[in-house]
């Protein structure tokens, strides 16, 4: 088989590595994002498949916008590939372009479809407190991930696991999805996927890592378990990243919600919310280090009474 290869972010990199690790599958060209700055320095880096292709002498086309770079559309065509492949790509496969193959264009997403179509289905699965998520891989068409359905497989999600964490997990069961897709093609009946029991899942806004401590408990460590190592709330103006937190049985209605409740030694302290305490475990302060939120709420000799978010 002749595979054209778009993938952009890491959860791309494993179904790469699996296609180029098949005997029986040809990479031909793989398709990616432009290489972006990136970091404090603002260096140009390329995306993680890029590497990794051209260190098999793989062709690696980079379009800003694929539906109006003539130069790498022609490209693609004259590739005749039996299949392109979709994991985490960032664009918008045109009309055109689901054409070309001979056999078709297949995606490999990280939901259990028609659930969390879109941009980030991992984040906003844990996000909304789902327990179950998988992948599942489509034949693709003009719509955003609601192409008909080849195959799937469905994996629990550990209470505790991060977005970070599940997307990696995924990334790996996606890939061996992916072969298994190709392989028996022929013998998939695609299943048409039913619109009214479908979400979106879009991309993830900056502002959406900023905790609201009016919220509850069980909802903010769904917010930091699934946008991991982001989310963020304000402590004496500066900001501090919650990395890790627990849910407590102690209750918070004598506290306005944000307000610090008890310090706990050698393990961190507990913040109202607007139901419930939340207990910190593990933060990052600003231009530091993570660290146990005990060690931080020592180190600046934080007091109850105090509020977060200010």
């Amino acid at each position: 088989m002749r595979v054209v290869y778009f993938g952009t972010a890491e959860f791309a990199v494993p179904t790469l590595e699996a296609l180029l690790a098949a005997p029986d599958i040809e990479v031909v060209a793989a398709v990616s994002q432009p290489d972006r700055p990136q970091g404090r320095g603002n260096k140009l880096t390329p995306p993680p498949i890029k590497a990794i292709a051209q260190s098999r002498g793989i062709p690696v086309l980079q379009p800003e916008r694929l539906r109006k770079d003539l130069e790498v559309l022609a490209h693609l065509e004259a590739l005749q590939a039996d299949f392109f492949v979709v994991a985490a790509y960032g664009q918008i496969l045109p009309q055109r372009v689901l054409d070309m193959p001979g056999r078709g264009c297949i995606n490999v997403h990280g939901s259990l479809l028609p659930k969390y179509r879109g941009a980030a289905p991992v984040q906003w699965a844990i996000y909304h407190g789902e327990t179950e998520t998988g992948i599942t891989t489509i034949l693709m068409e003009a719509g955003l991930d609601t192409g008909p359905m080849l195959k799937k497989i469905a994996v629990p999600i550990d209470e505790d696991a991060t977005g970070e964490q599940l997307l990696a997990q995924l990334a790996h069961l996606g890939a061996a999805l992916l072969l298994e897709t190709l392989r028996e093609f022929d013998r998939i009946s695609p299943e048409p996927q039913n619109n009214h029991h479908s979400s979106y899942a879009p991309l993830i806004d900056k502002g959406q890592y900023l905790v609201d401590w009016s919220q509850s408990a069980r909802q903010i460590r769904n917010q930091i378990r699934a946008f991991y190592p982001y989310t963020h709330t304000f402590h004496r103006g500066s900001r501090l990243r919650l990395l890790a937190a627990e849910l407590t049985s102690n209750g918070s209605k004598q506290f306005e919600p944000s307000a610090i409740m008890h310090i706990i030694k050698s393990k961190g302290f507990e913040v109202a919310t607007g139901d419930g305490a939340l207990s910190l475990t593990k933060v990052q302060p600003a231009g530091g280090k993570e660290q146990p939120a005990w060690d931080y709420a020592n180190g600046c000799r934080l007091m109850p009474g105090e509020s977060l978010g200010l």
